[in-house]
Parts: C-alpha cells; structure tokens; sequence
C-alpha cells in the first residue's frame, strides 16, 4: 500500500522553536463609513481569551493584563458562552456591591459573582455586521452604553456561535482617537473629536 509513497525527511526541532498563532491584522487607520468587518476581532484568525465562572476575580484581571485584553468571556463546563467580564466589572463598583450584599472579601470574589450573564447579553448577527459600517457599530455601542458587542452566526437550527467581538477602545484607536481612558464616556468623546477633525 505504501509502496507509492515516500518519507518524507525529518529534521531536529531547532531550541527555541515556538508554535504558530492565529494572527489577524486589522487596518491601522478606519474612517465611519468603512467596512464594520475591518474593526471587529474575527474569533476564526484570533484564540478567543476565556475564563471559567468560578475563576477569582484576581486570577480574571491578571489573565486581561497578561493577554492585553479588556474583556474575557466566561465558558461553562461544556465549553457553551456562560457570560462575559470586563475590566470595568473587575475594577468598577461590582465587586463593592457583591461585598455589601454577600459579605467576604475581595479574594472570595468570583467571576462568576460580577460577570455579565448569557441572559444579560445581546449580540449583532455575522450577516448585518457584514454589511455594516464602523459608525453603525459606533452608534450601535453608544446605544447599547456598552463597551463591548459580541457578533454571532447562527445555524439553521438555532444555534448560535459566537464569532468575533467588537472593542470601543479598538475602534477608537483605528479612527485615529488618542484614548485616555477606558472609561466609556469619554472614550465616546474622544471618537466625537476626531470626528469633528475629519
């Protein structure tokens, strides 16, 4: 059966070697009317960054800051979308208002305790994002007051498959915006200026 075939020849594996990365390289620089697809982060080229609901709230910031994100999404057991945290719900006034209910400490707080529930959470679909423009996502997050929107494809059962996200702060950054602050007023403010520069 093999007699057609030949071995291929193998090589040491040099010290040092790393492993491929899913890469995905969004344009520097968008305008509003630019296609909404070349701001969003497509979860097909970039690893999706999650945590597990009983992970602590520490253990969640220091995965952000080690993976240079602002948000993760929170995976139940059986690797189905349980919700999603912040940087703003790990910093803000969540984890003092689970303390002032529950009691504890800091380091008794979960993700599970300050996270945004899947029921809590809306998404825009693959299709309308695919013919959208960077200010319809804008205006969609300004309306939202959120800072961050997840896109999903749907089967034609059903189900939904989250597929890429959407960051104010990124989109910002590609305007040309000089982000300041994640704090989400101001990040709006800050897209507004640029605006009204162009």
């Amino acid at each position: 059966m093999t007699a057609n075939y030949q071995a291929l020849t193998s090589a040491p594996l040099k010290m040092g070697s790393s492993c491929m990365r899913p890469s995905q390289t969004l344009p520097e620089r968008v305008k509003l009317g630019s296609p909404a697809i070349d701001v969003m982060t497509d979860l097909s080229k970039i690893s999706v960054v999650s945590v597990r609901a009983k992970t602590s709230m520490d253990k969640a910031n220091s995965k952000m800051i080690k993976c240079g994100v602002r948000m993760l999404l929170v995976l139940d057991d059986n690797e189905h979308l349980a919700g999603l945290v912040t940087a703003s719900d790990v910093l803000g006034e969540k984890p003092m208002h689970f303390l002032q209910s529950m009691g504890g400490t800091y380091a008794d707080i979960t993700v599970r305790d300050i996270m945004t529930t899947q029921h809590e959470l809306e998404v825009l679909k693959i299709e309308d994002v695919q013919n959208a423009k960077v200010g319809d996502i804008v205006a969609s997050l300004k309306k939202a007051n959120r800072q961050h929107t997840l896109v999903a494809s749907e089967a034609a059962d059903g189900r939904q498959t989250v597929c890429g996200l959407f960051s104010i702060t990124q989109i910002a950054r590609q305007l040309g915006a000089q982000v300041q602050s994640f704090e989400l007023a101001r990040t709006f403010a800050e897209i507004e200026a640029v605006i009204a520069r162009s």
